[in-house]
């Protein structure tokens, strides 16, 4: 059972229901990224979080009917618009990525290939400094580093679940597991 309770929307979806998962149908044209390279700012995906502090660890397993270009889900910290961290899958021609991007003003991408997963676990630790992100596919726990990246460590950050389809008309993706633990 996912309770939502506690937790905000920043771009709130359409369509979305929170009961044994967390089921949403992205909004087209939704996405997150700053300038780099595409030479556009986008701030209009969908996030459901908390604010935090200090050092923390975020898990969710979710699973997606991906299907057009850069349709995306997973999980994000954000402190604002210029500063934030999103990670999960992304669908890039034609097959799923592990993807993350890192942004302090200006979006840093980077994505590894992945087979067509059911399901994928995605964990984000926060400690001091840093940000651990890890992953797993179809019911591993999520062990497999992905990146580690500077993130500010006093800032009060959301930290929550994220989808997104920057380009198709939107897709349908379910959160089973959505976690935030601190200290």
């Amino acid at each position: 059972m996912i309770d939502v309770t506690g937790w905000q929307w920043l771009n709130e979806p359409k369509s979305w229901s929170a009961g044994d998962a967390l089921t949403v149908r992205t909004d087209p044209d939704t996405d997150f990224w700053r300038v780099t390279h595409y030479g556009f700012i986008r701030d209009t995906g969908h996030v459901l979080a908390r604010e935090v502090s200090g050092d923390f660890r975020l898990r969710t397993r979710f699973a997606g009917a991906y299907t057009h270009q850069y349709d995306q889900a997973g999980a994000m910290l954000r402190i604002d618009a210029e500063n934030w961290i999103k990670t999960g899958v992304e669908y890039v021609d034609g097959q799923q990525q592990a993807s993350v991007v890192v942004t302090r003003g200006l979006s840093d991408w980077s994505v590894t290939p992945i087979e067509a997963a059911d399901q994928v676990s995605i964990e984000i630790e926060r400690s001091g400094d840093a940000v651990t992100v890890r992953y797993g596919v179809d019911g591993d726990e999520p062990t497999t580093m992905l990146r580690l990246a500077y993130y500010p460590p006093a800032a009060p950050t959301l930290a929550g679940v994220m989808c997104a389809s920057p380009d198709g008309p939107g897709y349908s993706v379910a959160f089973d597991r959505l976690e935030l633990t601190t200290g």
